[in-house]
């Protein structure tokens, strides 16, 4: 049987997240959005008021990332991070764990860190990056079972600024620790077609990337997320 046509556009979350990125470089970012349909921006903080504005009345959502990209801020910083970024019209929030106290094997201390950027995201979705290129199998696992019980909104693998992006296997792992209720977003790598749908097939729900016009159009990537 024929496998249904994949409607790429609605997964991505069109990102550019560089330090270096200039207002022109956002308000193109949020104009491509537009054009093709894509589920949300993601930007840093800084930008949330500038990607509101531009995406005023249309369908795209705003996405900001917080304690991006080493997630090793404190916690209280973190929070106030993401109160900010809502207030200034973020609609999803996308977190860094903290990866040095997973690896520390200080659990309750991770779990104490999402719990709280979760509850100031209140109804606002919160994705939990991991960084999976980082992690062994076994972290990836116990992290997803932290983010499956404090019903966070998506578990992601990557910021895309460390030393690997999305593999397919982290993401089905992810997918089957989480279940069914729980996204999972690909990021990091995700820059052509065949790879988004790599990804999908695996399990992701969402595509975090910086070559979301590439990927619908089916032409060659220029960008390096």
């Amino acid at each position: 049987m024929t496998q249904p046509e994949i409607d790429f556009a609605r997964y991505i979350d069109h990102t550019l997240l560089a330090m270096d990125a200039t207002e022109a470089q956002i308000a193109t970012l949020c104009d491509e959005a537009k054009r093709f349909s894509f589920y949300s921006v993601c930007v840093n903080s800084g930008y949330v008021p500038f990607a509101a504005q531009s995406l005023r009345g249309s369908a795209v959502k705003v996405c900001s990332v917080i304690g991006f990209p080493l997630g090793a801020a404190l916690t209280c910083a973190k929070v106030f991070e993401a109160q900010a970024a809502i207030t200034a019209g973020a609609q999803e929030i996308d977190m860094v764990i903290n990866v040095g106290w997973l690896k520390s094997g200080k659990m309750d201390a991770v779990a104490a860190d999402i719990r709280a950027v979760h509850e100031v995201c209140a109804a606002i979705p919160l994705k939990v990056i991991l960084e999976t290129c980082l992690l062994t199998p076994q972290q990836i696992v116990e992290v997803c079972q932290i983010c499956r019980e404090l019903k966070v909104a998506f578990v992601k693998t990557s910021t895309g600024f460390s030393t690997g992006g999305a593999r397919e296997d982290d993401v089905k792992l992810m997918r089957q620790t989480v279940g069914e209720q729980i996204g999972v977003k690909a990021s990091g790598a995700v820059r052509d077609r065949q790879t988004a749908k790599t990804m999908i097939l695996a399990g992701a729900t969402r595509i975090g990337t910086s070559s979301g016009v590439a990927i619908v159009s089916g032409t060659a990537a220029t960008s390096d997320y």
